[in-house]
């Protein structure tokens, strides 16, 4: 398993795909063709953790074999940036890790993740200037829907707190914005689009980092089991999320996110092929600037998981401006 000293080398790569372009494995390094047979990128497979793989291209079943033997990831996500595959270096064989997840039936590490992922959104409100008293309010709220959530006595009254602490926080962090505030998947304006492939490609990291060391991404302890639905990872996705929030919040002000670079497609926004570069950019650089950090919460999960510590012994994310 990877350790803290040899992830701190590996990279992050993203590569958006044209068609004809394919991935191909050569003298130990993993190479991006054009149609036309040219080099477009390169990297050594010993750096590499994990490639975004975005848009309509094809693989060699060598890379395949060259993932696994490296242990690096390849996220394949369609152009519309869809996550719909996660290949390369999982570790399957962690049985052991594998009863524990099946076996826990708690609520006390969903309180843990759920009060961390809270704490993180109020001190995003609290580092806003200039602040409304409805912010100044949102603030006290999300106090109290976390003393609440020590008593939660089901994962219903649990995410109950949790939804409602949500509403006040997007309400208020993005207050200098005109929109009807966050709605998941749905895409009806450019922030709710832009959030949303945000959070996939920090949902495909976190998943790469599961899969590194051996978890059912499905068995989850926050979000439950649900056919199909990697809830493990919706888990620790959580802490996280204001990475994202952050940067489209910033975005957004430097007028780096607008409507001309949307296409509106049965009323939902669709990033333009043309301006996917730019976006991947202020999305993914957050991302980049703090895998050291996931990866030491991710790293620390897993060993308290695997010695059924209690939820207090856990890791913490705490949120600093980036």
């Amino acid at each position: 398993m990877l350790t803290a000293p040899d992830f701190t080398k590996k990279q992050i790569v993203f590569v958006l795909f044209h068609e004809g372009e394919k991935m191909a494995f050569t003298n130990d390094n993993l190479v991006v063709k054009t149609a036309e047979g040219k080099i477009k990128f390169q990297i050594t497979c010993y750096r590499l953790f994990i490639i975004f793989a975005v848009g309509h291209w094809s693989i060699t079943s060598v890379v395949i074999q060259k993932a696994k033997k490296f242990g690096f990831f390849i996220a394949l996500m369609t152009p519309g940036y869809r996550l719909y595959g996660l290949i390369g270096a999982e570790k399957d064989g962690n049985t052991m890790l594998k009863k524990k997840q099946y076996h826990y039936e708690g609520l006390d590490l969903a309180k843990h993740i759920t009060d961390n992922k809270l704490a993180n959104q109020q001190l995003l409100l609290m580092g806003m200037r200039n602040k409304a008293e409805s912010t100044r309010q949102a603030i006290t709220a999300i106090t109290q829907y976390r003393e609440q959530l020590k008593t939660a006595a089901t994962l219903n009254e649990l995410m109950a707190y949790e939804g409602l602490a949500a509403k006040q926080y997007f309400k208020n962090y993005f207050n200098n914005i005109d929109w009807q505030g966050r709605q998941p998947r749905i895409k009806r304006d450019m922030t709710n689009a832009t959030l949303d492939i945000g959070y996939t490609l920090l949902f495909a990291f976190i998943e790469a980092l599961l899969c590194s060391y051996g978890f059912d991404t499905y068995c989850g302890v926050m979000h439950r089991q649900f056919y199909m639905r990697k809830s493990l990872v919706c888990d620790l996705v959580e802490p996280f999320r204001v990475i994202i929030d952050h940067s489209v919040k910033k975005a957004i002000n430097l007028r780096q996110i607008q409507e001309k670079d949307f296409t509106v497609v049965q009323n939902q926004y669709r990033l333009n092929w043309d301006k996917s570069s730019s976006y991947v950019q202020f999305l993914m650089m957050p991302i980049i600037e703090e895998k050291d950090e996931i990866f030491l919460y991710v790293q620390n999960y897993y060993r308290a998981f695997m010695k059924e510590l209690p939820a207090e012994a856990y890791p913490v994310w705490n949120w600093e401006d980036l």
